[in-house]
């Protein structure tokens, strides 16, 4: 087994994200994570992984209440603190994708240059939408004009989008198969918007291998032609087929061929990065994924040598 991988996708329920769940705050559809996260937990999970370095992420992007303006302020300031104690106290051993409030541009702004430039985190992580809010729209355009000029990694995770929860979430939980379509509906969005023609340095990683996104590619490149609505920017086919194979695809629950082979359409592999979703995934279902993704033959041996720890060294060089 590698020693030496990077999971790039690897989830902090520990300290203010725990108090959050003891609060009240629940996943749709009863869905709970595997285990209680410590870092005791996290490292022994990782040594019988093979697993060198975890990039953190706490994939919720809150906003305040009329009860507590100023609680999702607090609560990604606090969590991305952790993160930095963290990465302190365990040389090596993780990274982390700061943590964002959603009530503001300006209040992501400002958690952005803190998080990067006083508690030197590796990345910033986005949710697929915020309170139904996409990637494309107007709120977002300072937000991924300053990540495209910083440079940085931004690993982009899918979430409950509040409308499919509430009219097609069947009451059950929509990482089943509503995820992988947000993160989809995500990147489309931003794609017909422009968002990829102005910022072609936006280094994004998308949870999945993009979910339903490599499979859509060359339909979506093909509408482009077809005809956009009045508010979407001009495009053409070689363009959408350009923006795709820009992205960052990563492999948690995405290592069989259904998934591995659409990206490999959508992109190179050197754009595949390795992930586990632990400890939202159990770790019997991460060592399936891990399995079917070295075992299926739609990457060399070379190539899996690289997804699994090169490729995230071009984004994250400290972990050399």
């Amino acid at each position: 087994m590698p020693t030496q991988r990077i999971d790039v996708h690897a989830h902090y329920t520990g300290g203010t994200v725990e108090e959050a769940f003891r609060s009240g705050f629940a996943l749709a559809g009863g869905f709970k994570m595997s285990v209680a996260w410590s870092p005791q937990e996290a490292l022994a999970y990782m040594d019988r992984q093979g697993i060198a370095t975890q990039v953190l992420s706490a994939p919720w992007t809150f906003s305040g209440t009329s009860d507590d303006p100023g609680f999702a302020v607090r609560w990604a300031r606090s969590v991305n603190e952790e993160y930095a104690r963290l990465i302190e106290e365990y040389p090596g051993r993780f990274g982390a994708f700061a943590a964002l409030p959603g009530d503001s541009t300006e209040a992501m702004l400002e958690e952005v240059a803190y998080a990067l430039d006083i508690l030197g985190l590796d990345g910033v992580m986005l949710n697929s939408n915020v309170a139904g809010r996409y990637l494309g729209e107007e709120w977002a355009e300072p937000l991924l004009a300053e990540l495209s000029r910083r440079g940085v990694p931004v690993f982009l995770h899918p979430i409950d989008s509040p409308v499919i929860v509430e009219h097609l979430g069947f009451g059950r939980a929509s990482s089943v198969c509503e995820f992988p379509f947000d993160t989809a509906r995500n990147v489309i969005n931003a794609l017909y918007r422009g968002v990829f023609q102005r910022h072609p340095d936006l280094k994004l990683i998308l949870a999945h291998c993009g979910g339903a996104l490599p499979t859509l590619g060359w339909r979506i490149a093909e509408h482009s032609a077809m005809g956009t609505s009045p508010q979407d920017a001009v495009l053409d086919p070689a363009h959408v087929t350009d923006a795709l194979s820009k992205l960052y695809y990563e492999t948690a629950l995405a290592g069989g061929p259904h998934s591995i082979l659409p990206t490999l359409e959508v992109t190179s592999a050197d754009h595949i990065l390795f992930g586990t979703d632990w400890p939202a995934a159990p770790e019997a279902t991460v060592e399936r994924t891990v399995e079917q993704l070295m075992t299926n033959g739609s990457l060399t041996q070379e190539q899996l040598a690289a997804v699994q720890r090169d490729n995230a060294l071009a984004l994250f060089p400290r972990f050399a």
